[in-house]
């Protein structure tokens, strides 16, 4: 009993302490977002495939990435996902996802589909997310969310980033004309030096005020990376470290937000050693 009050207290204050993150399916993908505060709208790597299709571009060979993602300690907050990422010769880059996100009671599904083209400097991406919501005893629901977004060096080792989630505001359900939240995004990142990337971004969910994220990352060694964050929406603080050996790079981050607790990250990513 004890831990069902908490499931259903924690259900009460998501809203409040999450409101900038909207859904779970727009939450930060990969431990490397989320040990930056969740800023990752210029990052180029398999994980933009959720955070920014147009990331995907800037890859060469086929990646492979897994996380899990659990908040608060509460299994019935746990996020588990797999994703694709492969360049190809003429379509451009093409990359699948599946996530899961919650228990028997409440839980939500994912299937996206994206392709992302460097043209010049700029680099384009789209996406395609297939909802599932369930809640049991009342059933479920499914929609479609489409995506856009973009990534250009505006100067040398400075990146400007867009993304927009759900562009064509899908419904989930006709009561109270229930849709999937609609999220904005926009950044900057710059390469201060060879082992120093900062970055910055400004999310903006229709219904809730704008959420300020920022973080700094530092390698330091080419097979060692540390960083930290901080989400003015979520009002936590993150922290992050990564390891790359071989065509693996294994990262993990923390979050803490003094109302609700910690939360951990794991992601690995693999990169499949192939000419393409």
């Amino acid at each position: 009993m004890q831990h069902v009050l908490r499931f259903c207290l924690l259900l009460f204050l998501l809203p409040t302490a999450y409101s900038a993150e909207a859904q779970i399916n727009n939450a930060p993908v990969g431990a490397r977002a989320a040990g930056l505060g969740g800023a990752a709208v210029t990052l180029p790597d398999v994980w933009a495939l959720s955070n920014n299709p147009a990331g995907m571009a800037a890859l060469k060979k086929l990646e492979l990435g897994a996380y899990a993602f659990n908040r608060f300690s509460l299994a019935e907050l746990t996020s588990i996902g797999l994703l694709a990422v492969y360049p190809t010769q003429k379509l451009g880059t093409v990359g699948v996802d599946l996530q899961r996100f919650g228990g028997e009671l409440y839980n939500e599904q994912r299937l996206g589909i994206g392709l992302a083209h460097q043209l010049g400097v700029v680099r384009l991406g789209l996406k395609a997310d297939v909802l599932q919501v369930r809640v049991k005893e009342w059933g479920s629901r499914k929609a479609v969310a489409l995506s856009l977004g973009g990534q250009s060096e505006v100067i040398p080792r400075l990146v400007f980033g867009a993304h927009i989630y759900n562009v064509n505001q899908a419904k989930l359900a006709e009561f109270e004309d229930e849709r999937v939240p609609t999220v904005m995004k926009m950044g900057l990142s710059y390469q201060a030096a060879a082992k120093v990337l900062l970055v910055a971004e400004v999310e903006k969910e229709l219904e809730f005020p704008a959420a300020v994220k920022a973080g700094v990352e530092y390698r330091v060694l080419p097979a060692l990376g540390l960083r930290g964050g901080f989400h003015s929406g979520t009002r936590s603080g993150t922290a992050g470290v990564d390891v790359k050996f071989r065509q693996f790079q294994v990262a993990y981050a923390l979050g803490a937000q003094h109302q609700l607790g910690v939360s951990n990250y794991l992601s690995v990513a693999y990169q499949v050693p192939q000419k393409l």
